[in-house]
């Protein structure tokens, strides 16, 4: 199957950066991409809900929170072999919590192919942000004898931009259902892919000023955001088998468990754990993890999908 024409425009920015092209796009055009891709995965997710009244949803977020939680533990055990508390923690909490772009390339990729998942996917990818933070910064704090601004943290983890607008899409869209937001629909649903274009296109072009950050970092940091994706991935996978989604629902929760978040976590992290190098995070998680899952890893994880739902 060849690339999503969305994946193409990633890889024109990333093309246009390494040549050190003078391609860019006007910061304030890019923060208007971003508030779009949010408000509408949030007004789509939101939509759904509102056809579904059932207790068992919120048993599988509080499944998809203890998922999130133990992402960010198994990450900070295994970068504790090389780095310091402070770096591991910091990290471990970008990879215990979710990209966006990520999960919108997901979607994508499953529209692409005429395939339907359950519409909690959005309200699953809201909730798994936060967690992965809080523990982050406990696990930087255990025994270091450090003070947290808590009340700082709080606002920013749940006050922070993706958090708003993704829960307030999703309130919106519950509350009008699909009737009510029809008039929204050629705005926010027949133009998500085309932004999306737009907004990869500028990723490309960040990806590509972050690659020499990795020279810098090791070999270590390459290996593990390169590996720990396909593990997390497995576990996402062994959560939505719990949990009974659809092949669909099972990829997406697979995506988000596979992702890191290159925007609501290191806004966290340099408020919480100051002392650890957000460079580190940065290369990790922007340079590679989500190149990697989005020429590479959505495919594979759609394959182990299709293998154990029989898609």
């Amino acid at each position: 199957m060849p690339l999503d024409p969305v994946v193409l425009f990633f890889l024109l920015g990333l093309g246009a950066g390494l040549a050190r092209s003078d391609l860019k796009l006007p910061a304030a055009l890019y923060e208007s991409l971003s508030v779009f891709l949010l408000i509408a995965i949030g007004l789509k997710g939101g939509v759904a809900l509102a056809k579904l009244a059932s207790p068992v949803i919120v048993l599988q977020v509080a499944a998809v929170v203890a998922l999130g939680v133990a992402l960010t533990i198994v990450a900070f055990a295994l970068l504790r072999f090389k780095l310091a508390r402070a770096d591991a923690a910091s990290i471990a909490a970008h990879y215990g919590s979710v990209s966006v772009v990520t999960f919108a390339v997901g979607t994508s990729f499953l529209a692409r192919q005429g395939i339907s998942y359950e519409p909690q996917l959005t309200l699953f990818l809201a909730v798994m942000e936060m967690p992965a933070l809080i523990v982050g910064v406990m696990l930087a704090r255990v025994g270091g004898g450090h003070q947290v601004a808590w009340g700082r943290l709080a606002h920013e983890v749940l006050l922070g931009k993706s958090v708003v607008l993704l829960a307030g899409g999703l309130l919106i869209g519950w509350i009008s259902g699909e009737s009510g937001i029809k008039s929204l629909s050629p705005l926010y649903f027949d133009l998500f892919k085309p932004v999306l274009s737009l907004f990869l296109l500028e990723m490309g072009l960040i990806t590509a000023s972050r690659l020499g950050e990795l020279r810098r970092s090791g070999l270590f940091i390459a290996a593990f955001a390169l590996l720990v994706p396909l593990l997390f991935s497995l576990l996402g996978l062994g959560v939505a088998s719990l949990l009974g989604l659809s092949a669909g629902g099972a990829f997406l929760l697979a995506v988000l468990a596979a992702s890191s978040s290159y925007i609501a976590a290191p806004a966290a992290m340099r408020i919480a754990v100051p002392e650890a190098n957000p460079a580190l995070s940065l290369a990790a998680s922007l340079g590679l993890t989500f190149p990697f899952n989005l020429l590479a890893g959505i495919p594979l994880y759609w394959a182990v999908t299709c293998y154990f739902w029989g898609a």
